[in-house]
């Protein structure tokens, strides 16, 4: 007799608007930390925010409230890895050929920075944080942060913020050029909205190809970075090395 299977909660939202696409992270009580079903329904999304020719932007963004806590840290505590494609994701997500947006609600660390690191584009909610918590958990980063994070905020604060763990917050963002606009909450979605339609409003054709020459340009010196880091994980990993014993990390807050 075959057991009957119940069906997951889906963990992230797909719609289509104005040309816009929106990816909403929703694993609320988890504060939108990335877990194995959440990165491959995200992935998903991606996919068909991709191949759809209605789609002239995506917007990324997370139920309240947090936009996104990092990896799912009781799933990496008992599996002792990254959940899967996690990483591709992360690197994915800078390489999509169409613009991208993110809407930061609230609090995003460390694995969710290094996603948001990798939009075009990022907006913010006024209560929305902004951290790296990699030092504090006990674990070096692999989606790209030490590449990333010093190209957007400059690489003393970066530095400041991967060894203290220093949050910073929407106005501190907007100051150090993190995001470009720091709205009331709830005009957080309606803002994104807006700029999704904005860009849907142009030339696609050129948009893209505008998108890929700044790639092109701004990966220049930044390939050396991600490749060192993501060289220095892997090896890690074919040791089996761990610098901090699971037993021994923090959860993220």
């Amino acid at each position: 007799m075959t057991e009957a299977t119940t069906a997951q909660p889906s963990v992230v939202r797909y719609s289509v608007h104005g040309g816009v696409a929106t990816i909403t992270l929703d694993r609320p009580e988890a504060r939108n930390a990335l877990n194995a079903a959440m990165v491959l329904e995200a992935d998903a999304a991606f996919t068909a925010a991709e191949e759809d020719h209605e789609v002239a932007a995506i917007v990324l963004t997370g139920s309240d409230p947090a936009f996104c806590a990092g990896l799912d840290i009781r799933e990496f505590n008992a599996t002792g890895r990254p959940p899967a494609g996690v990483n591709d994701l992360i690197q994915r997500v800078p390489v999509l050929t169409k613009p991208t947006i993110g809407a930061i609600n609230g609090a995003v660390m460390t694995g969710g920075l290094e996603l948001a690191l990798g939009l075009d584009i990022l907006i913010a909610s006024e209560r929305a944080v902004f951290g790296d918590t990699h030092a504090k958990v006990g674990i070096l980063p692999g989606g790209g942060m030490t590449a990333r994070l010093p190209r957007a905020v400059g690489q003393r604060l970066a530095l400041e913020m991967s060894f203290t763990g220093r949050l910073l917050s929407a106005a501190e963002a907007l100051q150090h050029g993190l995001v470009t606009h720091v709205t009331a909450h709830d005009e957080l979605l309606g803002r994104a909205q807006e700029l999704g339609e904005a860009v849907a409003s142009r030339n696609g054709a050129v948009v893209r190809e505008l998108k890929r020459l700044y790639l092109v340009s701004l990966d220049a010196t930044m390939g050396e970075g991600l490749e060192h880091e993501i060289a220095e994980r892997d090896a890690r990993r074919a040791r089996g090395q761990q610098l901090v014993p699971a037993s021994e990390r923090v959860p993220l807050s």
